[in-house]
Order: structure tokens, then C-alpha cells, then sequence
């Protein structure tokens, strides 16, 4: 069963899917999207979809860190019902809190260079999204 994780931006969509077996998470690519214009990127999700025969779907909600649900978690809820609704699969909401933060401690850490970091930040976001996420199922 794969999963795929999803970092839901303004501009772009991280995404990432697991193993056979859900236990990593591998980063696969960034999707360039217009949220204002209304291309959330789907059909390149779906392709991502169908090729991994993916039964679920891990996405990003960022919450503020005292908890609350501001501007970008509801519009993560908003995007999370067209996905359920698209593909027919469950969509789980998962806390990103300082996702993005950690994936770019990662790479600097990996001495990537700001212009390369810039280019995968939300791929690796992703994978650390969906990666909290198989590590709570085990």
C-alpha cells in the first residue's frame, strides 16, 4: 500500500510517497502551482496517483503554533476535500508545524546550496510529512 505526502503551498505542491511497506517516505518532486488562479496541479497529481496506486493521502496542515487554525490550514482543508473528492481516497490532515523548518535544517546540514535548497525545500517538506506519519503508524 502506498501512500502519497503532500506539502500544500501558495505556489507548489511538495510531494512524496512511501514504500510498498510504509515505512520511508522518498521525496519525488515539486509541482508548480497558481492557488489565486485555480491550478492546484491535480492532473500531475493524478498521474502521480495512479502510477503509485496510491490508497491514501498525507497532507500538510499547518497549524499555529498555539494550536489554532489560521489562513493556509483552512485553505489545506479546502484542498484536502478536492483531493477526497478527485482521486476517491481518504485524506488524512496531518500537523506540519515546523516541517518546512526541519527539511531546510536537513539540507543545510547537507551542505545544499541556497539556490538547490530553494529548488527541493518543499519535496523534502513532504517527505518529512509523510514520513511523521508512517512513523506514528508503527
Amino acid at each position: 500500500m502506498r501512500i502519497i505526502g503532500l506539502d500544500f503551498g501558495s505556489k507548489t505542491l511538495g510531494v512524496a510517497v512511501s514504500d510498498e511497506f510504509g515505512w520511508t517516505a522518498q521525496g519525488l518532486e515539486t509541482i508548480k502551482i497558481d492557488e489565486e488562479g485555480g491550478n492546484f496541479g491535480l492532473e500531475r497529481l493524478a498521474q502521480i496517483v495512479d502510477a503509485h496506486q496510491a490508497e491514501k493521502i498525507v497532507l500538510g496542515f499547518p497549524k499555529n503554533m498555539n494550536g489554532t487554525v489560521g489562513p493556509r490550514g483552512e485553505a489545506s482543508q479546502t484542498f484536502a476535500l478536492k483531493l477526497e473528492k478527485k482521486f476517491g481516497v481518504p485524506v488524512i490532515l496531518w500537523d506540519e508545524r515546523l516541517s518546512t523548518m526541519a527539511a531546510e535544517r536537513v539540507l543545510i546540514s547537507a551542505d545544499v546550496s541556497r539556490k538547490k535548497r530553494k529548488k527541493v525545500i518543499d519535496k523534502m517538506a513532504a517527505v518529512m510529512i509523510l514520513q511523521g506519519y508512517l512513523d506514528s503508524l508503527n
